[in-house]
């Protein structure tokens, strides 16, 4: 239990450091390098559905796996300079790059709860393995910043984790090649090596992957279990606001513009793809020049 008690001391020290006015009321923002972080967006609405959402994909730039840590973190706060522009509550880096990357910076410049997508599925994956053979797919950035390694062994210094960049799988995913032969081919090859490794737990290190799940679950076979972050960050984040004493417990009120969606490029595309899998009505997504924040 470890791993419980560290995440509820993190949602303490948040408690303290931040003065956060108590605006139930106010939305959450929540951002990402393109379409991925629409898999925690769907799990916020899902698991806390009074909450409003602020969401940011920067489709101008993606992907951010293949950029340097000071470009990622100059984008990472362009974004939330833009969020904070709706007052919202707390923010939700939906990526797991700008999550290993820009972090430490985003909390030194907010004063306002952060929480990524990281550490909450770094603790399912230390606690649900059984043979201490943990597998990490994502981008190359957080593969190279060895992030998810870091916090697992805090957790549990026994496991041992192998971590694989697939770079492929974001533009496959931004594409809406969700089930198609190529992506089956991609998959393959990339997951061939843990499958000989004998891992039993396989961390989707992207928030782009859940969206392609079906496919790796099929490849890893039965014996393997996939850790989500996306729905373990959806379960921090309502502890966490409720031990803020944050949660919004009223129903949005008939009309309100409950979610609202901002891209940095190709609105219409996007759009479109997140009606395909959000089903809380996605009336219209929005063009904004992130580059003036």
């Amino acid at each position: 239990m470890a791993e419980i008690r560290t995440g509820q001391n993190e949602i303490r020290n948040r408690k303290r450091i931040h003065h956060v006015p108590l605006n139930r009321d106010a939305p959450i923002g929540v951002f990402d390098s393109g379409v991925g972080g629409l898999t925690v967006a769907r799990e916020i609405m899902r698991q806390i559905p009074n909450e409003k959402i602020i969401y940011f994909g920067d489709t101008a730039r993606v992907p951010y796996g293949n950029k340097s840590q000071e470009t990622v973190t100059r984008f990472s706060k362009q974004i939330v300079r833009f969020l904070q522009t709706f007052q919202v509550k707390t923010i939700v880096v939906a990526c797991n790059t700008a999550s290993a990357y820009a972090m430490d910076a985003l909390e030194q410049d907010c004063d306002i709860p952060i929480i990524g997508v990281v550490k909450p599925g770094a603790r399912m994956a230390a606690e649900v393995t059984r043979n201490g053979r943990l597998g990490v797919i994502a981008t190359e950035a957080t593969i190279s910043s060895r992030i998810y390694t870091q916090y697992i062994q805090e957790l549990n210094p026994n496991v041992t984790i192998y971590g694989k960049a697939c770079p492929l799988f974001v533009p496959l995913v931004e594409e809406g090649l969700l089930e198609d032969p190529v992506t089956d081919e991609i998959a393959r090859r990339y997951l061939t090596e843990l499958i000989d490794i004998d891992i039993d737990t396989l961390i989707l290190g992207c928030t782009h992957y859940p969206l392609i799940r079906s496919t790796l679950s099929k490849i890893m076979g039965p014996n393997v279990t996939l850790v989500n972050p996306a729905y373990e960050t959806a379960r921090e984040l309502r502890q966490m606001l409720e031990q803020m004493n944050l949660l919004n417990e009223d129903p949005p009120k008939l009309g309100s513009n409950r979610y609202q969606f901002y891209v940095s490029d190709k609105a219409e595309k996007f759009m479109t793809f997140a009606n395909s899998i959000i089903k809380y009505g996605i009336l219209s997504a929005r063009t904004i020049h992130i580059e003036k924040y």
